[in-house]
């Protein structure tokens, strides 16, 4: 009787793609599971081609984990331990994520795990793969390195604009050959950014309204490269090798606020101090004064830009356009008596994009917005109905959707299709299908799997969560609210903040509205809806004098007379009935 089974290859660089060593691995493991008996579909063989063996991230990996979880397996066939993973904790993890579902794990190149000391052989395996991967990470490191430090114009990632890199021969090493049309370019931003004196944003729109072409020849030009290409030292005959390294994320940037701070990789390249950069001669473009007349500009204009953020504000990072998506920065204005701060659209400014500004929402008073959302966070930490409303509701979220719930349901999934296979068995001994000693030789293994199963539906049991962790919460949640009520005038912008982002993911602002999207729905209030919810407390109708004067040059007030609505996504909705006057 042949027992399911699934197959899994892989390659970590294009240069054993090349060679085919994930065919020659799936070759041999589809003739090792015609000699051991296993049945492996067409569907159940998976390959990883160009996939480090240093992550868990892996599309073919990910399908034979999903296929072990759904119980339609008993083995994974897979030439060798480095194949599935070059890192030890990541082969331990995946062999106990396999053995949880019941699913044998076997190595071509390796001894099988029945006794203690192959099991000791198979990690010593492991811990060696891991080894062998850090050894050639800094043997690549040192070698590159070293090429570098003798010259070596390949060790570099590509040649910059201006530069086509010409591959290595025969007769010559690599090299850089000038491009004249594009090295024209550089020299004309170079002179541009020190004669005229302009900025980074008009050479960008200088470039794209004379339609320049950039390397690829189909994107436009944008100001990122522009600032990059006028720090490249390249350009100076002096290609710098090591400019930057991975290092974790400094900070929070809205997109992963959004995701709930969870990112795709948790680090970024920073760049180096510049004594551990290694120069490689390269054919000039420009000269050294003009290069170091460049690099003063750059040093100015970093500490006189108006759109230097000098000191935090309380919601920078959180606005979004509501009309085109863009966020919202700071910027300033200076009258006779006071300097006023603004929050302003991206997508207002006419210089960022060729044919003129995108979006016509206008500018709002920062002190003004400010105040309003930090005031209104406070009114609503300060209901006690309202944190115990979304703790039940988290509650009760989290017994229909909780992983272990999910978990459970698998293993009793599982026990059903192991005792389906125990009767199988037995029935076929009764009709003398298998003999005793196959009835004994399969009964074992069978009766093992149903006893792990059980094993851990009871440990699942006990690790259900008890209600009163969720009262205890409450309580802290109560002395933080009066600590909150106490020290809410006195809190500086960085604690503001923290508390503004635990509970805020954006802030949408359009012309007549503010939208202020949390994770905790608010009462509904208003007429025209059968909620059950009761009405929240809501400002008196009566039209008030007092009002937010937030945008400059206007009588229109965005938050005159605020209403508070509850929609159907977690949002404070603020709206005004008055109409601007004609």
């Amino acid at each position: 009787m042949t027992r399911p089974a699934a197959i899994y290859a892989r390659v970590s660089s294009d240069r054993q793609k090349e060679d085919h060593t994930v065919a020659s691995q799936t070759a041999a493991l589809i003739q090792y599971a015609e000699t051991e008996g296993f049945a492996v579909p067409k569907e159940w063989i998976f390959q990883d081609e160009g996939y480090s063996g240093a992550s868990l991230v892996r599309p073919g990996l990910e399908a034979v984990r999903d296929l072990a979880a759904e119980g339609h397996i008993e083995a994974v066939l897979i030439h060798s331990p480095d194949r599935l993973s070059r890192k030890y904790a990541y082969q331990v993890l995946l062999a106990e994520e396999f053995s949880k579902h019941g699913v044998e794990l076997r190595f071509v190149k390796s001894p099988s795990v029945a006794t203690p000391e192959d099991q000791l052989l198979v990690q010593f395996q492991c811990m060696i793969a891991e080894y062998e991967r850090a050894q050639i990470l800094e043997r690549s490191r040192r070698g590159k390195r070293h090429r570098a430090q003798e010259g070596s114009i390949s060790v570099l990632s590509g040649a910059p604009y201006g530069y086509r890199y010409i591959k290595k021969s025969d007769s010559t090493a690599a090299y850089y050959e000038v491009m004249e049309a594009e090295a024209d370019v550089v020299r004309l931003v170079f002179q541009t950014y020190i004669e005229q004196a302009i900025s980074i944003n008009a050479i960008t729109r200088m470039l794209n309204d004379r339609q320049i072409p950039t390397r690829k020849g189909i994107a436009r030009w944008e100001r990122s490269t522009v600032w990059a290409m006028l720090r490249n030292p390249a350009y100076i005959g002096r290609a710098c090798f090591g400019k930057t390294e991975l290092r974790p994320r400094q900070r929070m940037t809205r997109p992963l606020r959004q995701r709930k701070g969870h990112a795709t990789r948790n680090s970024a390249n920073h760049e180096r101090p510049r004594q551990d950069w290694i120069e490689i001669p390269v054919p000039a473009l420009v000269s050294e004064s003009t290069f170091a007349l460049a690099q003063e500009q750059l040093e100015r204009n970093k500490h006189h830009s108006p759109r230097r953020t000098v000191e935090p504000s309380l919601l920078q990072g959180m606005l979004v356009c509501e009309k085109c998506g863009y966020a919202f920065y700071r910027s300033s204005a200076q009258t006779s008596r006071q300097k006023l701060y603004y929050y302003r659209c991206l997508g207002s400014d006419n210089y960022r994009y060729r044919n003129g500004a995108v979006c016509d929402n206008r500018p709002i008073r920062q002190d003004y917005l400010d105040s309003f959302v930090w005031t209104e966070i406070l009114r609503l930490v300060d209901d006690p109905t309202l944190i115990q409303t979304e703790l039940n509701r988290r509650m009760e979220a989290a017994r229909k959707a909780d992983p272990l719930r999910k978990r459970e349901e698998s293993l009793q999934r599982e026990q059903v299709r192991i005792q389906k296979n125990i009767d199988r068995l037995v029935t076929a001994y009764q009709e003398e299908l298998v003999t005793l000693e196959q009835l004994r030789h399969r009964m074992p293994e069978l009766r093992r799997q149903e006893k792990a199963a059980q094993s851990e539906l009871l440990s699942l049991a006990e690790a259900t969560a008890d209600e009163s962790r969720y009262m205890r919460l409450v309580e802290t949640l109560a002395q933080f609210r009066e600590r909150l009520r106490a020290r809410a005038d006195s809190l500086d912008v960085g604690q503001r903040q923290k508390i503004l982002r635990l509970l805020v993911k954006e802030i949408l602002v359009g012309k007549e509205t503010i939208t202020i999207r949390h994770s905790i729905p608010a009462p509904y209030s208003g007429g025209g809806s059968d909620s059950s919810s009761g009405p929240a407390p809501v400002p008196s109708s009566t039209p008030s004098s007092a009002g937010y004067l937030l945008r400059s040059g206007s009588r229109r007030s965005a938050l005159r007379r605020t209403l508070i609505h509850r929609t159907h996504q977690p949002a404070f909705h603020h709206t005004s009935p008055e109409k601007r006057p004609d």
